[in-house]
Order: C-alpha cells, then structure tokens, then sequence
C-alpha cells in the first residue's frame, strides 16, 4: 500500500517546498520508493513538481491548476475539486511506495488555504505532518502556534518539521543574506525546540529541525536581475556567481576597502568612477565580488569602461538600473529568494540540507510495511540500495569525464550506495560536472588522476602478465587506457569493484577483466545476467551479452552462476533452460544440448529448482505450463530464465525490454574473481547507479572473505 504524507504549513514564509523537496530526498537517500503530488497550485505557473523532478527520479502527478481550482470553489463545487485531486492522486498509488504530498500557504490569493489542506488530507486518508518556523520565534509562541495549526487534523497529525533554526526575520533580506546562526546558537535552538510541550505527546513526532543556512537563499546575479528587471551592462559570471551580502556605496573608495568581499553585491550610483574602480581593482586582485548595481541610470564614462575591461573579463556582473540607490535597496528587500527551477546547484543544496536533518528511525518506522512486501520492481530497486549501502565497497569508474557517469557517481556517494572513484583529469571532470549542474562537494566521491598512477602500477602488470613476456614499456601502454588502470588497481585490491561501459565497448570492458581478475575458483567460464524488471515481477535473464554458443557443460555453468546471483538479490531462483520446445516434445542438436545441460546442472546442484528443455511461454504463463509441462516444478512460474546461445537470449531480452516498456539492469557479469561490470552505451544515469549498486554487492563476499 501507499503511505501518504501531507505537509501542511503552520503560517505562511515556512519554506514549504524546501521541506517537500528535502524530505522526498531522504527517503531517496535510504532507499525507498517515493513520489510527490501537488494537489492545487499555489500560484499559475507552481515549481514544486519541476523542482521535485531536478536530479531524483520521483513519480509525479500534474497539479490542479490554480485557475480551475479558483473557478470550482467560487461557483460552489469543492466536493468536484476534490475528486479531480482523489483521481490525480490515485495514479501515484499503483505500487508500494512512500507518497509525499505539499500543502497549500494561505495568502491573497489562497486565503482558505488551512480548510483546504484539511479537506484535501482527509480525502486522501494521509498522516499529517506540521511545517513551521523557527525564525525569529521564541520557543513558547512556536509551540502554541503549533498546537493551534496541529488541532484541527486531529489523530492524523503524526509529527512536525521546524525550518529556519536560528534564523531571523525574513523582513530584512538584504541582512538575512549575510546571517550565518553559530553552533552554539543552534544547539541551545535545537535542545529548546526538542523539549517543546507538544513533541512530549504520544505519536507527535519531532522529525526534523533545519538550521537556516543563507547559502541556501543566496541568488545568482542572473536571478537578481530577472526580479529587477535590471540592464546587463556586462555580463561576466552572472550565471554562476552568487549573492551572499549586499553593501550600499554612499561612501569614498578610501572608506570602501572593508565591503570589497566575496560574493557582495555593491550598489553604487552609476556616476561614481571611483566606486567603480575600486571594485575592478578588488576583481583584479583576486577577490571574486558578487556583482556590481549601478543606479541612476547613468552609464559607464567610455575611458573607465576601457579601464575595467580586465575586471569585466575576470567575469565581474555589473548591472544597471534607473531607480535613486535608495529605491533599489528597498527593491532588493523584497527579492522573495524562491528557487529557480534552473538553477540546479541550489537545489541540489536544498535536497541534502533538509534531508541530511530528517530522523532516520522516523524514515524507517513511514517505510517500515514497504519493506514487508514482495519483490516487485519497487521492492527489488530499494533492496538494490539497502544492500549496497550496506556493502560500503569503493567502485572505480574509469570513464570519469563522461556526464552520466559523473552524476550516478554523486548519486551513489550521495545516498551511500557505494564510494565512487572517477579516473580522470580533475579539472576536465569538474568543469563537466559544473556545466550539468552536479555538485562534486559530497563524501563519498574521489577524483583520481591515472597518470601518477601509471608508475606504480606497471611492474605489478610486467609481473601478471610475465607469462606473455610483455615490457614495461608494454605495460605503460597498455595503461594509456583507464579501463587498464581501474582493473588493476581492482586487481591490486585498492577498489572492490569496477564499471564501465557508457563509452567502451563490451570487449573493452571485459578483455582487461580476464587476463587480470581471471574466473573464480569452481568457475569455467564468464558469463552475464540482466535483471529484467517488468511492472509485477523481477526477471533473471541469462546469458544475453558474452558467450555466443555455449556448449551443454558451459550453459550448465551458466544456469548455476544465474541461480546463484538470483539468490544474492532476494530471489528464490527456479530455473527455466528455454529452447523452442518442452520436454521431450522435439529433437535435435540444439534441444539435446539444452537437455543435457539440464542434468548437468541438476546432478551439480541437486537442492535447485530447474527444468528444461522450456518454450518461454511455458515457463512464464501457468494456463500454458498446465498444458504443456504438468509435472514441472519450474514452468508457469520460472523467476531465471536461461538461454541456448547469445543470438536467443540478447534478441529476447530486448524484445521485452523494449515491448513491455520493462527496465533492464545490467548485464552483470558472473564467474570472475572480483566484480567487473559493463553497460550499454545508451545507458541512463538510473541505469549506472544501479549498476554500481549491483557491482557493490557483488563485492560484499570478497570483503567479508578478506
């Protein structure tokens, strides 16, 4: 079943979205299925499902517009507009997942907001969770406004998030740029708020209390002069460079030298030549101001333009507008520091700041009937992750430079599925990483230069591959590829496991992989799995990427290998060996191989569910199964299916992949002595961090092992 969270703000200026986008992030972060809805918009044009969709992959549903909301409860037909929300919703409720649903703010335009929410919570049978702030409150009026706004959702009401802890009025926002609340501050706020009377109530959760940051709320200049509607005199780094103070210049250069930080906005009249240049001497020794507002409407003399051509170049914005230095100052304050939908960056940063401060035994205790399910698609992906964060295995990406892979690796190390290793040029992979708007600045994530790396892996590759007399200077090129590097470097023990494929071709990937790794013990040979995830069940499909035409011994291999990754991630494996007939119903070299296949894996693993020769509709569809094979213990409801040779099992794999819309994990090899996995070029980001994940509990055992 669904469980349904509905955020509902005590007052206005809560920072409702935030909390949505923060607490959509955490359960992501450990796992859980999750999906947003926004019931009505809060104004034409609402962000809150674009801002939910940037960087997580969250089912949404389109909001009720504000127009037709307004248009159905000013003629009287509230019952109809809550319907339309029931409906919206109910395409969200298909599968076992967390449902976090925003609220409304009152304000002009929504001043029935509160009963609305109420209506809205109770039509969609949702716990309550309160909003509120802490800023610029003391402890007991927060607490009274809480049980005030509490009262009406009754039992409902399941706990409450604080936001803005420490922070002040939010009617000075040129000040509240700046703020920056101490630890001390935050902690005696915290401790406070913890001790409120109504957190002391049975099932009254405190779920999270969130600090106030201002670089959460600092714009870009770009954002800045959209609201302003300001003249680009020049552009510079507007696109990227924020605003964390703002300064007004009615004073001399001489007195201005304490304002010349980083990320200050100046505001000067445009008139004033030495205002401007003392800031494009700032720029050019090295301090990266904000921007620069010239008011009045004058321009730039042509002579000192010339002169700050350095500065401009260094990328300093400056701006111009018609207003006196007064009015603009009081524009600015009131800048309503809402998220941009573009501005991917602070986004991001607003995700990890809520979530990194909800309380995980609440997460857990929310999701706690989900885990109790079966393994559907949902199910197996948030098995996918608990597994691997359990795991903590480090995973080398050697196609560090390519922007998928960049942004699954800040994914995985973001949510703890694995810590990520990028092979590559630093500089090159942070400046792609700053063009897709990925923040490299999370725990878990390390950039490696192959380069110095080279020298220390050569001998140990003269040494492996001793046996084909091959040189160092042999060695040092085979190193040029990073494929190379990442598999020794797994070879080494220094990763645990390696992924790569978004650019490389499958032999590029694997061919290092089995002169270095080698197959393990008991193994004859590599061999490959997808996970096939249909909309009600998780298939095993194998071997659809490396061997061509197995002999009978090699596909006996092959279906003992598939049973045992079935069993490593949460499947019961029974074993279906396709061909196109069942039983003894044909003959021929291709249905006998199958056949002896079968009783070769049978005599090796007698305790397995296997069955073979199969037609594929015998093995999935019970109504065939009872036809056809009676007896069997695997057909109708065959969960690993097995089969004859590449030709079969590719062309099938993608024929359901692409047909029944189903996503496909892998192909993950089995067979070596340490995890190396490949990907299709046309991978999804989602498909890499599942892979990695994949990788990283493969490598679980080795770990244990050792």
């Amino acid at each position: 079943m669904t469980q349904s969270i509905f955020l509902a703000p005590v007052g206005n200026g809560v920072g409702l979205t935030s909390i949505s986008l923060g607490l959509v992030r955490a359960f992501e972060a450990q796992g859980y299925p999750v999906a947003f809805f926004k019931p009505i918009e809060q104004a034409p044009g609402d962000p809150s499902r674009e801002l939910v969709q940037q960087g997580s992959a969250v089912s949404t549903a389109a909001s009720v517009s504000f127009t037709e909301a307004e248009q159905l409860l000013a003629s009287g037909q509230a019952d109809l507009l809550l319907e339309t929300v029931l409906e919206r919703c109910e395409s969200l409720r298909s599968g076992d997942q967390i449902l976090i649903i925003e609220g409304l703010n009152n304000s002009d335009n929504l001043s029935f907001a509160e009963n609305l929410n109420r209506q809205i919570a109770q039509t969609l049978g949702a716990k309550i969770v309160m909003v509120a702030s802490a800023e610029n409150q003391d402890c007991q009026a927060l607490n009274q406004r809480l049980e005030i706004a509490a009262a009406p959702y009754g039992s409902a009401v399941c706990g409450a998030i604080v936001n803005k802890v420490g922070g002040m009025s939010s009617d000075d926002r040129i000040a509240q740029m700046s703020v920056v609340p101490d630890s001390d501050t935050l902690a005696r706020c915290k401790a406070e708020i913890n001790a409120l009377p109504v957190f002391q109530h049975p099932g009254f959760s405190l779920v999270a209390t969130v600090p106030w940051h201002p670089d959460l709320a600092a714009p870009r200049v770009q954002d800045l002069a959209r609201f302003l509607d300001a003249e680009i005199v020049s552009a510079g780094d507007m696109l990227h460079r924020r605003i964390r103070s703002v300064s007004l210049c009615s004073r001399t250069a001489a007195n201005l030298v304490s304002h010349l930080q980083a990320n200050t906005l100046l505001i000067s009249a445009g008139d004033r030549a030495d205002i401007i240049m003392a800031a494009c001497l700032a720029v050019q020794n090295g301090i990266k101001l904000g921007g620069l507002l010239l008011t009045g409407g004058f321009a730039i003399h042509p002579n000192i333009m010339t002169l700050c051509q350095p500065a401009f170049q260094a990328g300093l914005p400056v701006l111009g507008l018609p207003l006196d230095t007064w009015s603009t100052a009081r524009l600015i304050q009131r800048y309503p520091h809402e998220l941009p939908t573009d501005d991917l960056q602070r986004i991001e940063r607003v995700k990890e700041h809520v979530a990194q401060q909800v309380n995980r035994d609440w997460l857990h205790q929310q999701a706690r009937q989900i885990q109790e399910t079966l393994l559907n698609p949902v199910a197996f992906r948030h098995m996918l992750t608990r597994k691997a964060q359990a795991a903590r295995q480090r995973i080398v990406l050697p196609e560090g430079n390519e922007p998928r892979t960049i942004k699954a690796a800040a994914i995985c190390a973001r949510r703890g599925i694995a810590h990520c290793i990028l092979l590559g040029d630093a500089s090159e992979i942070e400046s792609v990483a700053a063009g897709q708007g990925i923040d490299l600045n999370v725990t878990g994530l390390e950039i490696w230069d192959p380069h110095p790396l080279k020298d220390e892996l050569v001998p140990a590759l003269v040494e492996l591959r001793k046996h084909k007399a091959i040189t160092a200077l042999d060695a040092r090129d085979q190193l040029n590829d990073n494929v190379v590097v990442g598999t020794m470097l797994l070879q080494q023990g220094r990763v645990d496991g390696l992924v790569s494929g978004a650019v490389h071709t499958t032999a590029n990937t694997i061919r290092p992989a089995l002169s270095l790794i080698k197959t393990a013990p008991g193994n004859s040979l590599v061999s490959s799995v997808f996970f096939m995830l249909l909309p009600d069940r998780v298939l095993v499909y194998g071997d659809c990427a490396i061997n061509p035409d197995p002999s009978a011994e090699q596909l006996a291999d092959i279906a003992l290998q598939s049973a045992l990754s079935a069993s490593q991630f949460g499947l019961e494996p029974r074993v279906a060996m396709i061909s196109y007939s069942t039983g003894s119903s044909g003959s021929g070299a291709d249905v006998e191989k199958v056949r002896t296949a079968t009783a070769l894996a049978r005599s090796r693993a007698p305790e397995l569910l296997i069955d073979g020769p199969l037609q594929y509709d015998a093995a999935i569809m019970p109504d065939v199964a009872r036809s056809k094979a009676p007896n069997s213990p695997v057909a109708g409801r065959a969960n690993v299916f097995v089969f004859p040779d590449l030709n079969t099992g590719n062309t099938t794999y993608k024929a359901v992949q692409r047909s029944a819309n189903a996503l496909s994990i892998g192909p993950m090899l089995q067979g070596l002595n340490k995890p190396v996995n490949d990907l299709s070029r046309g991978a999804l980001v989602d498909d890499i961090v599942y892979t990695i994940a994949l990788t990283a509990i493969q490598a679980q055992p080795a770990a244990t092992e050792n």
